[in-house]
């Protein structure tokens, strides 16, 4: 295994895990999964920080999980949880389900990373059921001003050092590209203003 493998696969997973796991993400977590019923898929589950968000009113969660460290990071989380919990794939860019077979779908600090989201827009909507929705809380491109030109300075960088992940994404901006109505639930810095710090908790409905 090379030093960049061993980085990505065992370091970087414990690191994400740990920056995400605040208080303060916390919040952004609950405003995301308020409202999810019935059968969830989870776009990028990692190491089920969502699991104690999710509503009663969910039945299931289908999980979609490139790291099988992250994974086994999440197996107590998951046998603890109050909704059963079953991995069906790695890549959202290609979704193991037919269409139309979920209720709604979650995304939690996963566009940022997934390569093209292009591809996993367009499988998200293929799986949705008519009338369910895209929940998601993301960090992204801020709205001008000095951060947002460090945004775009560090890009880059940021992919390189954090497996892929962009700082430069609109996900609201993305989801209305691709054919979803948007309701912003919130968006504020989650900490002083930051490259990384800008979050949007929104959810997406499929125009028509």
């Amino acid at each position: 295994m090379s030093l960049a493998d061993w980085y990505r696969r065992h370091l970087l997973v414990r690191v994400v895990h740990a920056v995400c796991a605040t208080p303060g993400i916390g919040r952004w977590r609950a405003l995301a999964t308020e409202g999810l019923a019935g059968t969830v898929l989870e776009i990028g589950f990692g190491t089920g920080l969502n699991l104690p968000f999710y509503p009663e009113g969910v039945e299931r969660v289908l999980a979609i999980e490139p790291s099988d460290e992250a994974w086994a990071l999440a197996a107590e989380r998951i046998a603890r949880a109050s909704v059963p919990v079953e991995r069906i794939g790695r890549d959202a860019q290609s979704i193991p389900l037919p269409d139309a077979s979920v209720d709604a779908v979650l995304s939690t600090f996963t566009l940022c990373t997934v390569p093209d989201e292009v591809r996993a827009i367009a499988e998200i909507r293929r799986v949705l059921r008519p009338g369910g929705r895209l929940h998601v809380a993301e960090h992204g491109l801020a709205p001008g001003g000095a951060v947002a030109r460090w945004q775009w300075r560090l890009d880059r960088l940021e992919q390189r050092v954090a497996d892929g992940c962009h700082l430069t994404r609109d996900p609201v901006a993305l989801l209305a590209r691709h054919g979803f109505e948007v309701e912003v639930r919130a968006q504020g810095y989650e900490t002083a203003p930051t490259p990384w710090s800008w979050v949007t908790a929104a959810t997406g409905r499929v125009a028509g």
